[in-house]
This record gives structure tokens, C-alpha cells and sequence, in this order.
């Protein structure tokens, strides 16, 4: 089988084409510039393509896969950008859709738990979508298209829905990278807010195994959230760091207001990633 993955260079790609590489499965890494540079891994190869300049053999130059692994998505991390679905929305259907139309048979899509909205959790793959902000709108849209484009030409769809996600490459502007340089610039304390919201969080390293499991399925499995299932409170989250490192550094509560684009509690229902894949080992 092979596997094309776009978005290879980023926070998770690199991780999903290591947990690739760990299965034996030869893989396209889609780069958008000869200087990018993912991991060199046995059975990987790189393919260089802007896929918001895609040319009409698009599918050819990244090697005919089997099945692709779509993480790519510009103009993050500000969700609030009218980038998404401006830009990025029209310039990722074209994309997908002439994937599509040239042969793709299997295409599992990072979604994002944002297509939510504000519901409060736990949160289900059936519940009605009310994103409320551009990039969950943009993603929720996305997934809509491809739906319909399922009836035009077939193919085996899985749309994962993203909640929370920490660990090694991890973006500096997010709180595990954050808390990390605070200890090593010797802070005594972390501004951070009050820490009381509930989110669903998981290991890259989780999440990348659960992403090829799903593909190498090569199912119509439809939308499915990627997450733990498990609620834990941010300030619990962050407590946990500290001892698990043992880090001399402690939370200052309630430093900043909670975010506004997010409800206070929300986690993913995981019964149907369980049901599929277990563990993802």
C-alpha cells in the first residue's frame, strides 16, 4: 500500500510519517518547497507541490497513492482569519477533488473539533455542526463538499475530528512549548487563566497512530473525533507537567480571561474510534 501525507513537514505530519514508516508502509511526504525537510525515514520519499497551485496531474506527481493523509491548512493559528474560507477553503476542494477525479480512492481528512462550536461536551459525531469561527466553518464546509463530491465520483472518506494535542514539535506559541521555556528561562510562576475549563487532550504521538490505523482501514468511515474521551480541567493539565517533569515553577491562576471562541467545558466521545481501532497500536 501506499500513502501520501500533505502537511508532512508540520506538528503532526511528522509524527504520522514516522508511525508510517514504523508500519513498513511506503510513503510520499507532499512538501510544499524543495527546502522543506521532513524526517528521512526508510520507505519515504518526497513529492514538492503548492496544493494551492496544484497542477492537473497532481495525482501522478505525488506518486498514484493508494490513499492520502490531508493535514494540510495555511493560516493557522489564527482561527478568526477570513483566510479560511476565503482562500483556503476553495484551494483545498480543488486539490482534494482532482485527487479525486484522477484515481484517489481512499482520502482521510484532518477535521477539527472546532466544527462544534460552542456545545458543550461531551460532544458526538452526530451532534449538528455550529462552527463560529472562520477556521471551523472553513473545515466544517470542507467536509460538507466532500460529501457531496462522494456522490459524483466514489471514494472512501474518513473525517477526523482534531481536539487538543501536545508534544514534541509542538508550535512555541502553544501551552506545553509555553510552560517548557518559562521553566528553562527560570520563571517562578506561569500566567496562565483560571485553568477550570474541561478539554480533551492527547499525546501527537496518539493521535498519529490513530490516523494511520484509520487509513490503512481503507473505509468510507465517515466523520469520527480523534480524541481521548477524557475531561481533564487545563490547570490539572498543567499541575500534571510540573510533577511529571519535576519543574520548580507554579500556576498563577487566572492571569488572563478564558478564551471566547471556545465553551468553558467540551470533550469528544472516543466509542467510535474504540469501536474501530482500540488502542491504535
Amino acid at each position: 500500500m501506499r500513502v501520501a501525507v500533505t502537511g508532512a513537514t508540520g506538528f503532526i505530519g511528522r509524527h504520522v510519517l514516522e508511525e508510517l514508516a514504523r508500519r513498513g508502509v511506503e510513503t510520499i511526504a507532499v512538501v510544499r518547497s524543495s527546502t522543506a525537510s521532513p524526517p528521512a525515514l526508510p520507505g519515504t520519499r518526497m513529492a514538492c507541490m503548492d496544493i494551492h497551485a496544484a497542477p492537473s496531474d497532481a495525482y501522478d506527481l505525488i506518486g498514484r497513492p493508494d490513499a492520502l493523509i490531508h493535514l494540510a491548512w495555511g493560516g493557522l493559528p489564527n482561527y478568526r482569519s477570513l483566510h479560511h474560507f476565503e482562500q483556503e477553503l476553495p484551494a483545498q476542494y480543488r486539490f482534494l477533488r482532482g485527487l479525486v477525479e484522477a484515481g484517489l480512492s481512499t482520502l482521510v481528512v484532518a477535521g477539527t473539533c472546532f466544527e462544534y462550536g460552542m456545545q458543550s461536551g461531551p460532544l458526538n459525531e452526530s451532534l449538528e455542526t455550529r462552527p463560529n469561527n472562520p477556521y471551523g466553518f472553513a473545515k466544517d464546509m470542507l467536509r460538507r463538499q466532500l460529501e457531496f463530491l462522494k456522490a459524483a465520483y466514489p471514494f472512501a472518506l474518513t473525517w477526523t475530528r482534531l481536539f487538543y494535542l501536545y508534544g514534541e514539535g509542538q508550535a512555541e506559541n502553544s501551552l506545553y512549548p509555553q510552560l517548557r521555556k518559562a521553566v528553562q528561562r527560570g520563571d517562578k510562576t506561569f500566567p496562565m487563566s483560571g485553568g477550570e475549563q474541561l478539554r480533551d487532550y492527547l499525546p501527537v504521538s496518539e493521535v498519529a497512530r490513530a490516523l494511520v490505523a484509520l487509513t490503512l482501514r481503507q473505509e468510507d468511515i465517515g466523520t469520527i473525533n480523534l480524541c481521548s474521551g477524557q475531561p481533564v480541567s487545563v490547570r490539572n493539565l498543567i499541575e500534571g507537567w510540573i510533577r511529571e517533569n519535576g519543574w520548580s515553577i507554579s500556576p498563577n491562576l487566572g492571569h488572563y480571561p478564558y478564551p471566547d471562541h471556545e465553551p468553558l467545558a467540551f470533550w469528544g466521545s472516543s466509542k467510535k474510534l474504540s469501536s474501530l481501532i482500540g488502542n491504535a497500536s
